[in-house]
């Protein structure tokens, strides 16, 4: 199917569950600034820290605040425009796949489809406010490249995110039960990516920059933004890890598809 064909189809299913949703306002609004408030006191609590210490290991205030909210501006967009993979317990258990497919349509576009998180959007907005100020505030000695290299790196943690997303959700497929809590357990240890890696042990390291590469969202771009020494260069591995990402996601998706059993589970 071509890309142009899939957009089109991506835009239609989005906007008929937007409809959907806009159908209950209250909803809508309530969401949106539970998510902005979450946003907010995690701010509040590093500025509180960092009103005592001034600097953490050689990150100052702004730098971390630009981790933190990557952090949030990547699971926004996840829960926004791609809210669907956190329904694939829902799809499995309970037989609903099976309407997939049958339509002439990619069954992972289908999935993403399947949800709008609107709590997504206090995310985006009040993480992007916070990306702005840490960029003002942040010692960037700012170039046209630069630019183009940030915008890069915003477009590779955004497909990390929404592939590591994808491919936890797709447990559904072996665990067959509506208590499934493994991509929850995945997406807290997205929690570690806020802070500097040079705090943690090399096995963290490690694991947040190959296994889960949640250290590209925030950290290597932080590094390479603020010009951190001694990190200099992995933030060039961000467009492999977003394509290795992404093929180890729907290879996973593909291959729990192929063992999909329908009603009965």
């Amino acid at each position: 199917m071509r890309v142009s064909r899939m957009f089109y189809l991506y835009r239609r299913l989005y906007v008929q569950q937007l409809k959907a949703i806009l159908e209950y306002n209250k909803d809508f609004y309530i969401l949106m600034c539970s998510a902005a408030l979450t946003q907010v006191l995690g701010f509040v609590f590093l500025w509180v820290i960092y009103d005592r210490i001034p600097d953490i290991n050689g990150w100052a205030f702004w730098e971390v605040t630009f981790m933190y909210a990557m952090i949030f501006v990547t699971e926004g967009v996840g829960s926004l425009f791609f809210e669907g993979t956190w329904r694939m317990s829902r799809l499995v258990n309970l037989g609903e796949m099976d309407r997939y497919l049958l339509r002439p349509v990619p069954v992972v576009l289908q999935v993403f489809c399947t949800g709008i998180g609107i709590n997504g959007l206090g995310n985006l907005l009040i993480g992007g406010v916070i990306i702005w100020q840490s960029l003002v505030h942040g010692n960037v000695n700012w170039t046209p490249g630069k630019i183009a290299i940030i915008l890069l790196l915003l477009i590779t943690a955004v497909i990390i995110r929404v592939s590591i997303n994808l491919a936890a959700n797709s447990a559904a497929f072996w665990i067959k039960n509506a208590g499934n809590a493994f991509p929850l357990m995945v997406h807290n240890l997205a929690d570690l990516a806020k802070y500097p890696l040079s705090l943690f042990p090399q096995a963290i390291r490690v694991f947040v920059s190959s296994v889960l590469p949640y250290a590209f969202i925030s950290f290597y771009p932080a590094t390479y933004i603020f010009g951190k020494s001694g990190w200099s260069g992995w933030w060039m591995l961000a467009p492999v890890a977003a394509l290795g990402s992404m093929a180890a996601a729907y290879g996973i998706f593909r291959f729990g598809l192929s063992r999909y059993e329908s009603t009965g589970n």
